[in-house]
């Protein structure tokens, strides 16, 4: 199975400083958490953020990451040292714009590396980024930083993600060339949930694996987006019954191996025998 295939749906985004939203995190359905040491927490909150990191005893049934602070940041290399001693599965690392920032952090995490591309810079470089592998380091995923990346493009408040097509289609052509992740941003708007299904189902469209989330009641909109909806199932087990080899009619529609594939897929990452 391709890494693609075992991709996330949902990455929820928890202060690790947060002890009741990460007990309340191992009890929600979502398919991976992500500590942050960064954003989320005070510099003055730094160290016993890292300490409660890489104290967890991780989330039963999902994935873990530990997202550090940035290269540049004095933090960085405890932060590292941190996920190092954790029981995390992933170091997600922040405004990734160069490959050995991903390299630095996985060899010295020892973990895969989630990659952020929150800039114009690593969106520009983030086939290099995403191509990252070697002895003792690897890349699992992209994640698109909307909201710094936005600001990186000088985009005018309200501008919309329409403005971000390019750099987000990038990210998964990236993700896609290299058979790894790929994520979409957050939905920053907690009491709209019109709009956070809209940008759920955008964000599959443009062929993002799931989608990253600040807030507990966004993950089961999440997954109602990137599932494949009960026709689609239905649709794909049509195709490969009726499938007999080469290039052929089904329904209208021209089909070939390529056709099969695909569905085989889809319904392998919904947890179904295709």
């Amino acid at each position: 199975m391709s890494t693609a295939e075992t991709a996330p749906r949902s990455v929820l985004f928890l202060p690790a400083n947060n002890p009741r939203a990460m007990a309340k995190a191992r009890e929600l359905p979502v398919d991976m958490v992500v500590l942050d040491l960064e954003d989320a927490v005070k510099p003055e909150d730094k160290e016993a953020a890292r300490q409660a990191a890489r104290d967890c005893p991780g989330f039963p049934g999902k994935l873990f990451g530990i997202r550090v602070n940035a290269r540049e940041s004095d933090e960085h290399g405890d932060d590292l040292k941190a996920v190092r001693k954790s029981a995390a599965t992933h170091v997600v690392v922040p405004k990734v714009e160069q490959p050995e920032t991903v390299i630095i952090a996985s060899s010295s995490a020892r973990r895969p590396a989630l990659a952020m591309i929150e800039t114009a810079a690593g969106a520009m470089n983030v086939g290099p980024i995403a191509s990252v592998s070697g002895w003792g380091y690897s890349i699992a995923g992209l994640i698109a930083g909307t909201n710094d990346l936005a600001a990186s493009l000088r985009l005018p408040p309200r501008a919309g993600r329409a403005a971000m097509t390019t750099a987000l289609q990038l990210i998964v052509l990236a993700a896609r060339g290299r058979d790894i992740w790929a994520i979409d941003g957050v939905f920053n708007r907690l009491s709209d949930p019109d709009g956070l299904a809209a940008e759920c189902a955008e964000g599959r469209m443009l062929g993002f694996d799931g989608k990253s989330l600040i807030h507990p009641g966004q993950v089961d909109a999440c997954h109602q987006a990137f599932a494949p909806t009960e026709a689609e199932i239905e649709a794909a087990r049509q195709l490969i019954a009726a499938f007999t080899g080469g290039a052929q009619r089904h329904e209208d529609t021209m089909i070939e191996a390529m056709h099969v594939d695909r569905a085989r897929a889809m319904l392998t990452r919904a947890g179904l025998t295709p």
